[in-house]
């Protein structure tokens, strides 16, 4: 058997081969564009396969395609949704900008498998004719990245953020009566609980669902419809509301008609948005893992307040040590959206008059921003914050000669005496209520009661 069979297009004759599902235009791209060796994900081949399965069943009901015909395309169709032909997508992601290489890499994948299922000499599913029909690459590639995205956010984003919010609530309830030095600017400032703490991580992650789940409203919108530039042409005027419909239906997500096809198609803003909300959680991401870095440093000459879960040997020469490897590879994902991020702005930017040529690398990084951000939340819950404890003989002691506390005494003995009991434990290493006793007229229940920790931290005068 031949290691080739010969395909035509409008431009002649390719060699492809021969157990390839593809044609003539996927077989020039691939050779086309020999660039970096990243496809398209399986997110996003998935919803390239929604969008002609939907686009399908939306002709079929308006009486545009022979029922026969758009059965045949429906089938195939789920089969590229349910990833049994992901090895047949394979052009590049920087290709043409308008991802019509990947659109006709569909198109031609989708036409072969329909035609077997058919099996009817009568009539050839075509490529364009059929499978792409009342379609333009210019609103599939852009509606499939939104339906990609808002499935990749509400199935895999979503939950595991608020996974990891709930793992910082039990984790601050498990310790909440531990008093800890609470800092600013690095230095030693008035004391927090564990809990107080943790709380705040669960309330930034929580807004991280809040923020992405507002830029979905935008997402929803799809520019199937517009075809070439917006206006509609060669489809029925209903397809795009019919085929948001049975997009809505087979995905269990809302989506609807783009309000402005020719604002849908020209940019990509609301894939934009979407990113920078992203990367506000990737910034969150680092402050948090950063702060468990910290208080897991030493952990005999560092802070040590709190001992991370050992996983793996952190050093090939020096035995025993034990490093934040959960931590650092959250940071590493951070870097990497806010990479993303960067890229995808880049190509917001180029949407020249009804179109935007930055199509491909949109898709890339804003779904492998949503799927690593997911990833990294799941395993920050799981290895780290969850098997996490506390130290809290080590944290008693560091309160306890924490000179800030003296803050609590300046309603009653001022902030000048204060201040010189603050200086003076300090130099002298001693705890701060010794040397108060030794500097005011207090007795030992007026200090014991001024200078307790877990009183300081509900805010307000102490009585």
């Amino acid at each position: 058997m031949s290691e080739y069979r010969i395909e035509k297009d409008s431009m002649g004759e390719v060699k492809v081969p021969s157990n390839a599902l593809y044609g003539a235009q996927t077989q020039r791209a691939h050779d086309n564009f020999p660039i970096s060796g990243i496809k398209f994900s399986r997110k996003f081949i998935q919803a390239l396969g929604l969008v002609k399965k939907s686009a399908a069943l939306a002709n079929g009901k308006l009486g545009l395609l022979d029922s026969d015909i758009a059965e045949a395309i429906n089938q195939a169709a789920q089969e590229v949704i349910d990833g049994k032909h992901d090895e047949q997508f394979v052009i590049d992601i920087f290709q043409t900008g308008s991802g019509t290489s990947t659109n006709m890499n569909a198109n031609e994948v989708i036409s072969h498998i329909a035609n077997e299922l058919k099996n009817n000499d009568e009539i050839s599913i075509h490529p364009n004719d059929h499978v792409n029909f009342g379609q333009s690459s210019n609103d599939v590639i852009p509606t499939a990245i939104r339906i990609a995205a808002v499935l990749a956010v509400k199935n895999d984003l979503i939950p595991a953020l608020k996974h990891l919010q709930e793992t910082f609530l039990s984790k601050g309830k498990e310790y909440a009566d531990v008093v800890k030095t609470g800092r600013t600017h690095l230095m030693d400032a008035m004391p927090v609980t564990i809990e107080q703490e943790f709380s705040g991580y669960a309330r930034q992650v929580e807004l991280g669902v809040k923020r992405v789940e507002a830029a979905l409203e935008r997402v929803r919108e799809l520019p199937q419809g517009g075809t070439a530039v917006g206006t509609g042409i060669n489809t029925h005027h209903d397809f795009g509301k019919v085929f948001a419909e049975r997009v809505s239906d087979l995905s269990g997500e809302s989506f609807i008609e783009a309000e402005n096809h020719f604002e849908a198609q020209a940019t990509v803003d609301a894939p934009v948005e979407l990113s920078s909300q992203l990367k506000t959680i990737a910034v969150s991401f680092m402050k948090i893992s950063n702060d468990l870095r910290w208080m897991n440093s030493g952990p005999n000459s560092g802070i040590g307040e709190v001992q991370l879960a050992a996983l793996q040997p952190g050093s090939s020469i020096m035995p025993g040590k034990v490093n934040p490897v959960i931590e650092e590879s959250v940071n590493m994902v951070c870097a990497q959206v806010i990479g993303n991020d960067a890229a995808i702005t880049v190509g917001g930017l180029n949407g020249n008059f009804e179109l935007n040529v930055m199509l491909p690398v949109v898709a890339h990084n804003l779904l492998q921003s949503i799927q690593i951000l997911a990833n990294a939340a799941r395993n920050l819950a799981d290895r780290s914050v969850s098997q996490l404890t506390v130290r809290k003989e080590e944290i008693a002691d560091m309160v306890g000669r924490n000179p800030i506390l003296v803050t609590a005494l300046n309603p009653i003995i001022g902030y000048d005496l204060a201040a010189k009991i603050a200086k003076k434990a300090f130099a002298e290493n001693r705890p701060l209520k010794e040397v108060a006793k030794e500097m005011t007229d207090l007795s030992d229940e007026e200090l014991d009661q001024a200078l307790d920790p877990i009183k300081m931290t509900k805010g307000g005068f102490t009585e």
